[in-house]
């Protein structure tokens, strides 16, 4: 990714954990999913509250690993139970728990399934609005890897926005817009254009050093050093 290591990073690798709502009856559309995944992340970098200890510990370490799982019926019960923050966007409800430890999750969470969360747009997104959030077209990746990679380009369009962006990005409600690029052209033409790109680190699914996401907003353009 292009986020830059901390000069004295925690040597613990702490991770962030999602949790998806998905019920067999009324699963969310994929783009709101991803969306959610997106907001929910900048919901607690923007106001860590209560968690702000466990928000530093984490991007400490120079890393921003994030980990979805998914949930229904009395496992989301559960997941909403624990320390949390729920985000509910047009169809999807997707709840961002404070950073953990590696090898320290909450039980309720450990068990909840990693796969599974393939899921599908059933109609057409809405116009998207700025900050745009861009998948790579050439890349296939499940609905919870997408999650987590839209939750990372999220975060890394946080970093760099300055206080006066965050604030009006803050009053639109921490609004993103997630959609495919066109084609992988015009997707490689944002990547080289200094806006905030995802590399992946390769953990699952996808090659080392893909481009993932880049993400898209007037106020981002040249702001990340190639």
């Amino acid at each position: 990714m292009n986020d830059e290591p901390n000069d004295e990073p925690n040597d613990e690798l702490y991770v962030l954990p999602l949790v998806v709502r998905i019920e067999r009856a009324a699963p969310p559309e994929r783009t709101d999913a991803l969306e959610a995944a997106a907001m929910a992340v900048l919901s607690l970098l923007d106001d860590p509250g209560e968690w702000a200890a466990e928000l530093t510990a984490w991007q400490s370490t120079g890393k921003i690993r994030k980990v979805v799982r998914r949930a229904r019926g009395a496992e989301w019960r559960r997941a909403v139970a624990l320390p949390g923050r729920t985000v509910e966007h047009r169809t999807a409800e997707v709840r961002v728990h404070p950073p953990v430890p590696l090898d320290g999750w909450p039980r309720d969470l450990a068990r909840l399934q990693v796969g599974g969360t393939d899921l599908s747009d059933t109609a057409v997104p809405p116009p998207a609005v700025p900050p745009v959030l861009w998948v790579n077209p050439a890349l296939e990746m499940t609905a919870g890897k997408a999650m987590a990679q839209a939750g990372h380009a999220a975060q890394l369009a946080w970093w760099a926005s300055d206080a006066a962006e965050r604030a009006a990005w803050r009053a639109a409600g921490l609004a993103v817009a997630v959609r495919t690029a066109p084609d992988e052209a015009g997707f490689a033409a944002k990547v080289a254009a200094g806006l905030p790109v995802v590399r992946d680190a390769g953990f699952t699914e996808i090659e080392p050093g893909s481009c993932t996401f880049v993400a898209e907003a007037p106020w981002l353009y040249g702001r990340v050093r190639s």
